[in-house]
C-alpha cells in the first residue's frame, strides 16, 4: 500500500506535464485555426498573381534600360526605334485582348482564371528574354535593337493578357467597396513581398555587376512567379461566374457573342462617352509616365548624382529596394484613411505632396546627397503607392457602365484595356524623352570605349539630371491635379453602386 502510494504520487507530476503539454498544443491549434480562418481564400488566390507579376515586373522595369544602354551598348537610334514599335504594340494589345477576353467563346480567353493559368508560363518565358544576349554585342550592334524590340513586345503582350484578366477579376469579384478594399489589402501584401525581388536581386548580383548571378536569380524568379499565377488560375472565383453557373443552359444568348469590329467600335464609344473615364485616363497617362520615369532611371540618376563614397553598393541596393517595397507598406497603413476619406482624396493629396517635395528639393540643390537619396526614394514611393489604388476608380467606372447600359455582365477587360490604350504609350515616351535629353549632354559617351569622356561635359549632364528629377515630377503633379479634381465619383467608399457619370 505504501509503495503504491508512493508510485501514485510520483505519477501525478508526469500526468500534469502531459496535461500541460496537451493544453499548450490545443491553444496553438486554436490560434492557428483562428489565423487561417481570417484568411479570405478568394482574396488570397487573387493576390497570388500580383505576387508573381510583381516579382517579374519590378526587375524588368528597373534593369532593362540600364542593361541595354550600358551593357549591350545599344545605339540611341535603335533604342528609340524599339520604343516606338513597343509604344504601338503596347497601345494596341490592351483593347484587343480586352475585347477578346470579354467576348471570346474559347475558354482560355473567356474565363479569367484560364487566361491567367495558361498565360503564366509564357509570361515568365517572356520575362527571361532580355537577360540572355543573343551573341556578344558590339557597340551599336543592330541585333541588340532587335533583341530589345522582341523582349519588350513579348513581355508586354503576355503581361497584358494575364493582368487584364486579373483586373477583370478585381471588378467582378464583388461590387462592395469593403470587399474591394480587402482585395487591395491582400494585393499590397503580395506586391510588398514581390517587390523584395529588387532588393535581393541587387544584393545577390551587386546591382547587376555580377551578371551570371543575376541570370540565375531571374530564372528562379520566373519559376516562382509561374507557380503563384497558376494558383490564381485554379482557386479564384467571381460573383458573375457563380451567377452564371446557376442559370447555365437557360440563357444561351450570352454565350453567342460574335466578334466584329462594329461591336468593338460601339462598345469603345460607349466607354469613351463617360466623362469620368476621360478624366481618369488623362490623369493616369501622366502617372504611368511618372512611374516609368522613376523605375527606369532611378538607378542611373543615383549612380551619377550621388558619389559612390557617399552611398555604398549595399546601401544603394536597400535604397532601390525601398522604392518598390515601401509603397505597399504605405498603402497598407493607409487602409483607415481609404475607408474614411476614399481613394479620390488620398490620390489628390499625393499629387500635392509630390509637387511640394519637388519644389523643396529644387530649392535645396544637388549638393545635399543624403537628402537627394531620400527624395528619389520618397518620390518613387508616393508615385507607386498612389498608382496601386487606380483599380478602385476603374472598378467604379465598370460598375457605372454596367448600370447605365443595363449590361448582363460587366465589360471589365474592355474598360481596363481601353484605359491602357491611351496610357501605355507613356511607358515608351518616358524613356525616349529621358534618353534624348541625357544624350544631348553626353550620356551616350559616358560608357563608351571609343571616345574619351570630357569631364566638363558631364557637369552639364549632372545638372540636366537634377533638373529633370525635380521639374518633371512638379510638372506632372500640376497636370494631374487639374485633371483629377473634376472626377465626380468621389464617395464610392460610402455608396456601393454608382450611377453618376
Amino acid at each position: 500500500m505504501e509503495s503504491g502510494g508512493i508510485g501514485g504520487s510520483s505519477a501525478r507530476p508526469a500526468l500534469r506535464i502531459v496535461f500541460d503539454r496537451w493544453r499548450v498544443e490545443e491553444k496553438y491549434c486554436i490560434v492557428k485555426m483562428k489565423f487561417f480562418s481570417r484568411i479570405h481564400p478568394n482574396a488570397l488566390a487573387y493576390s497570388m498573381t500580383t505576387l508573381g507579376a510583381g516579382m517579374m515586373n519590378s526587375i524588368f522595369n528597373f534593369y532593362y534600360v540600364k542593361l541595354f544602354l550600358n551593357q549591350y551598348k545599344i545605339s540611341e537610334g535603335a533604342f528609340h526605334q524599339a520604343q516606338v514599335v513597343f509604344m504601338i504594340w503596347n497601345a494596341i494589345n490592351d483593347p484587343l485582348f480586352g475585347y477578346i477576353q470579354d467576348n471570346s467563346r474559347v475558354p482560355c480567353c473567356s474565363r479569367r482564371q484560364a487566361s491567367i493559368f495558361y498565360g503564366a508560363p509564357l509570361y515568365a518565358l517572356a520575362f527571361l528574354l532580355p537577360w540572355f544576349p543573343w551573341k556578344q554585342y558590339q557597340e551599336g550592334d543592330w541585333l541588340s535593337g532587335l533583341h530589345l524590340v522582341v523582349a519588350l513586345c513579348a513581355f508586354d503582350g503576355m503581361l497584358t493578357f494575364v493582368l487584364l484578366a486579373q483586373c477583370a477579376l478585381f471588378a467582378e469579384t464583388s461590387t462592395r467597396h469593403e470587399s474591394r478594399l480587402q482585395l487591395i489589402k491582400y494585393n499590397q501584401v503580395a506586391t510588398l513581398v514581390g517587390s523584395t525581388s529588387i532588393l535581393f536581386c541587387g544584393l545577390i548580383s551587386n546591382n547587376m555587376e555580377n551578371f551570371a548571378y543575376f541570370q540565375v536569380f531571374v530564372v528562379l524568379v520566373g519559376a516562382i512567379a509561374t507557380a503563384c499565377m497558376c494558383y490564381t488560375g485554379i482557386y479564384s472565383t467571381t460573383q458573375y461566374e457563380q451567377r452564371e453557373s446557376l442559370v447555365e443552359g437557360c440563357d444561351l444568348e450570352c454565350t453567342q457573342k460574335v466578334f466584329s469590329w462594329s461591336s468593338v467600335i460601339l462598345l469603345t464609344k460607349q466607354i469613351l462617352a463617360q466623362r469620368n473615364f476621360l478624366l481618369f485616363v488623362t490623369m493616369n497617362f501622366f502617372q504611368v509616365f511618372h512611374s516609368a520615369f522613376c523605375s527606369n532611371f532611378m538607378m542611373i540618376f543615383a549612380d551619377n548624382l550621388i558619389p559612390k563614397d557617399v552611398l555604398s553598393s549595399s546601401i544603394r541596393s536597400i535604397m532601390y529596394g525601398a522604392g518598390f517595397i515601401c509603397p505597399q507598406c504605405l498603402v497598407l497603413i493607409s487602409q483607415s484613411l481609404l475607408k474614411k476619406f476614399g481613394y479620390y482624396k488620398v490620390v489628390l493629396f499625393s499629387f500635392y505632396l509630390e509637387a511640394i517635395a519637388a519644389v523643396f528639393m529644387f530649392l535645396l540643390g544637388p549638393e545635399h546627397y543624403y537628402l537627394l537619396a531620400i527624395y528619389l526614394t520618397v518620390n518613387m514611393v508616393i508615385v507607386q503607392a498612389s498608382f496601386s489604388l487606380f483599380n478602385l476608380p476603374l472598378a467604379d467606372i465598370v460598375d457605372a457602365d454596367l448600370k447605365k447600359h443595363k449590361r448582363k455582365s460587366p465589360l471589365s477587360s474592355m474598360v481596363f484595356g481601353t484605359n491602357a490604350l491611351f496610357t501605355k504609350p507613356a511607358q515608351s515616351l518616358a524613356p525616349m524623352f529621358v534618353v534624348t535629353v541625357l544624350n544631348q549632354f553626353g550620356y551616350a559617351n559616358l560608357n563608351s570605349k571609343l571616345a574619351q569622356p570630357d569631364p566638363n561635359l558631364f557637369l552639364g549632364l549632372h545638372d540636366a539630371m537634377f533638373y529633370m528629377i525635380c521639374l518633371v515630377p512638379l510638372g506632372i503633379a500640376a497636370i494631374q491635379i487639374v485633371a483629377w479634381t473634376p472626377f465626380s465619383i468621389q464617395n464610392s467608399h460610402l455608396t456601393p453602386v454608382h450611377t453618376e457619370l
